[in-house]
């Protein structure tokens, strides 16, 4: 069976701090402001004994890393992965940075994760170590601080512990706004559990309308069936267009006619995987992101596109719902043989944006329906698209460029009107 390719490979920062190097020798930004928004304001390691089910204690380590609350407080999800590290944070809470800045919202970057393996841990022994990591990290998490918020292997019930536990350590108020991706019995919001996945598909329909592309009928692969990419491709399927292909860790499957989301998320719950879904082909994930296809949609793991391939990738656009699937090199490639890529500071906002909105609603202690999300989330994303787009006509420059200039410029502009403390 194929395997996506390895976390490891790449440098994802290297890969952020190239691509924001690039948009500010474009913005022509001053060095001593290059030198503040490059790197991150903070970076915490934590290790911590936890008890074991077996009565064995066991030692994990955890970071968190604030990018610049130059715009308002940090905002970033937890991640748990046995190959997570401090470089792969530190990417993330970056390009957090930009996505909060592309899309007008009032945060910086940030981001968490421990390094563990979730998935060989019993529910007691999760919730021991989510609650001793929030714990450490509490003095620097707050609603007008740093928001956490679920990514990797984590969920709404990993957010309702911390939250709890952080809440403890206010004196045992409870604060709702302190974390998003929360139950909605503990101030979450409507549509964060399809957002990411909801906000790729409007941006993508803005990119067929710019392509001069019919939704109806448009062939769609998706690497990666988890949660943004099982929402996505459940939304293309909807909406007529063909779902042919779709994959996760363990392999892919192909077909003809359009797949159906809901009866391959069924057959993954009881297989495991999405492989020999019935009516199906098998294919390796590699094969996946060489189809000829209308949009290519990595939803998966980071650096999934590169020099390797590049030159093999025959989708008429790309749209990265995951973060970081796209090498520096195979970016390049790939504009150089006209073939879009709506970057992931863009495509994947969905997420952070109705974390915004949950946050609001925790402040003001009013909650929104689902529709009034969607529509919310739609003129989000439809106009921070359109102020992308712009930017890449006006400069002619490729999509990514254009959405790190958008996010690179707003920063910057804050940070000037906030001048130097002391």
């Amino acid at each position: 069976m194929s395997e996506m390719i390895r976390r490891s490979e790449i440098s994802m920062l290297d890969t952020a701090r190239h691509f924001f190097d690039q948009a500010a020798n474009l913005l022509k930004l001053e060095e001593p402001l290059r030198e503040l928004l490059r790197y991150p304001k903070r970076k915490l390691i934590v290790t911590f004994p936890i008890r074991m089910d077996s009565g064995q204690v066991r030692h994990f380590e955890g970071y968190r890393v604030q990018h610049h609350p130059v715009l308002g407080p940090t905002k970033g999800g937890i991640r748990y992965h046995p190959e997570v590290t401090l470089e792969e944070v530190e990417a993330l809470a970056v390009l957090m940075a930009w996505k909060c800045a592309v899309l007008n919202l009032p945060f910086g970057g940030a981001k968490g994760g421990v390094k563990c393996d979730p998935k060989e841990m019993s529910i007691p022994e999760l919730e021991r170590m989510t609650r001793r990591y929030a714990a450490e990290i509490a003095f620097m998490i707050g609603p007008d601080v740093d928001i956490p918020a679920p990514d990797v292997y984590t969920s709404e019930r990993e957010m309702a512990w911390i939250v709890d536990t952080i809440s403890m350590h206010h004196h045992g108020q409870f604060m709702p706004g302190l974390i998003t991706g929360k139950p909605k019995i503990l101030g979450g919001s409507e549509g964060r559990d399809t957002a990411t996945g909801r906000g790729g598909f409007f941006v993508s329909l803005q990119t067929l309308k710019q392509l001069k592309m019919k939704l109806e009928g448009a062939t769609v692969a998706v690497q990666g069936f988890g949660n943004a990419g099982a929402a996505i491709a459940q939304y293309f399927h909807d909406a007529k267009a063909r779902v042919i292909a779709l994959s996760d860790s363990r392999g892919g499957i192909l077909s003809n006619k359009s797949l159906d989301p809901k009866a391959v998320k069924r057959h993954k719950a009881k297989t495991g995987s999405v492989v020999k879904f019935k009516g199906s082909d098998s294919i390796i994930n590699e094969e996946l992101l060489e189809l000829r296809c209308d949009l290519l949609i990595p939803s998966a793991l980071e650096n999934q596109l590169t020099k390797k391939n590049a030159k093999k990738i025959r989708a008429k656009a790309v749209i990265e719902v995951a973060n970081g699937p796209t090498t520096k090199e195979a970016d390049q490639i790939l504009h150089e043989r006209g073939i879009p890529v709506v970057p992931d500071i863009l495509a994947n906002a969905g997420g952070v944006t109705v974390s915004y909105f949950e946050w609001v609603q925790d402040r003001a202690f009013d909650f929104w329906s689902a529709d009034h999300v969607d529509d919310r989330l739609k003129e989000f994303m439809d106009q921070a698209f359109q102020r992308v787009w712009e930017v890449h006509k006006k400069e002619r420059v490729d999509l990514r460029t254009a959405a790190y200039m958008v996010a690179v410029r707003r920063v910057a502009e804050a940070a000037r009107a906030r001048g130097l403390y002391a």
